[in-house]
């Protein structure tokens, strides 16, 4: 049996300059970290050597490989030519759709997993290139690039993305003071209506493509996420706040799903009640919030949120590793 442990991630700022429609014309970057919050991906032997038994939100048995119903499965096994006599299952602590990038912690963990299963060359930077060709070039989902690179490296990253398709991950080194810090200042809250991203994304891609103020919208984000890393690098923890507010403002003004009005109401209580500034995870539509709030203001924030589910985490820094390999 083979186990990797991938991690999920929360985006600080930039989200959206990773799409090739807007990183084709200018470079874009994104701030944001992985979180101890996983995804598990197991592989053994099944005991029908000629089939293949795959374990998710339901289970698949089946013959030959194309005959998968889940994309990315199906797209990761027949890349690596995996035939039968396997048996993959996968568990995650947080649900699919919610804004934390499950889909590509879930490409990673799955190549990981696989291809140390084939004895092939592993780095963080070929799983993070190969799940983005899996996801974005091969089964044309209309993403970006930066959940898999978060969830192959891990840590505190800035991500740029250029033109020329290269991507360079520039980790944020933090005295240990100022890590804490910024864990301490930060609450994430679970509001419900888990979605797909695709709809928000494609609708955010035709919009960067043809209207200039969504594409300088994104330019402002993916400069603030290069301002807040300096920043950050220089100890001043407090400006996260400020930033998160803005590229939230911005964020909105992209595609029509991205907000709604419980979500609007959930913010402004939120700032009310002490934050400094917030998101939403991922594309938009439901999933998480996150705040920023002083520590001395997250019993009111929390007692004014209390209709949410309050999520507390850490940061982790090793990004998808392998956790058991043996019989």
């Amino acid at each position: 049996m083979i186990i990797t442990k991938t991690p999920f991630r929360i985006s600080f700022v930039g989200g959206g300059t990773d799409l090739r429609t807007f990183y084709s014309r200018r470079k874009g970057a994104v701030l944001s970290a992985t979180i101890n919050k996983f995804m598990y991906i197991s592989s053994h032997d099944f005991f029908e050597p000629k089939k293949i038994r795959t374990k998710y939100s339901i289970t698949e048995t089946v013959d030959r490989v194309e005959e998968l119903k889940h994309p990315i499965l199906r797209t990761v096994l027949t890349k690596l030519q995996v035939n039968g006599g396997l048996e993959i299952s996968s568990i995650a602590d947080v649900p699919a759709g919610t804004g934390m990038g499950s889909s590509s912690s879930f490409t990673v963990g799955v190549l990981h997993n696989l291809m140390v299963r084939k004895q092939l060359p592993v780095s963080k930077e070929i799983l993070a290139s190969t799940a983005c060709e899996i996801e974005i070039d091969i089964l044309g989902e209309p993403i970006g690039k930066q959940d898999q690179y978060a969830a192959a490296y891990g840590g505190i990253n800035l991500i740029e993305f250029h033109p020329d398709e290269t991507v360079r991950v520039s980790p944020l080194y933090l005295k240990p003071q100022n890590r804490k810090a910024l864990e301490e200042h930060l609450m994430l809250f679970y509001i419900g209506s888990q979605r797909s991203a695709s709809a928000i994304l494609a609708e955010q891609n035709k919009n960067t493509a043809i209207q200039q103020e969504k594409f300088n919208a994104l330019c402002s984000m993916a400069d603030m996420a290069e301002e807040l890393f300096d920043k950050l690098i220089q100890g001043e923890i407090l400006e996260m706040g400020t930033y998160l507010h803005r590229n939230w403002l911005l964020k909105r003004q992209l595609a029509g799903g991205i907000t709604n009005a419980v979500i609007d109401e959930i913010y402004q209580t939120a700032l009310s009640a002490g934050a400094i500034g917030g998101k939403l995870l991922g594309a938009g539509g439901g999933g998480f919030m996150l705040f920023f709030v002083e520590p001395e203001k997250k019993a009111t924030v929390m007692s004014k949120l209390s209709s949410l589910r309050h999520f507390p985490f850490q940061f982790e820094n090793e990004g998808s590793k392998l956790i058991y390999f043996g019989d």
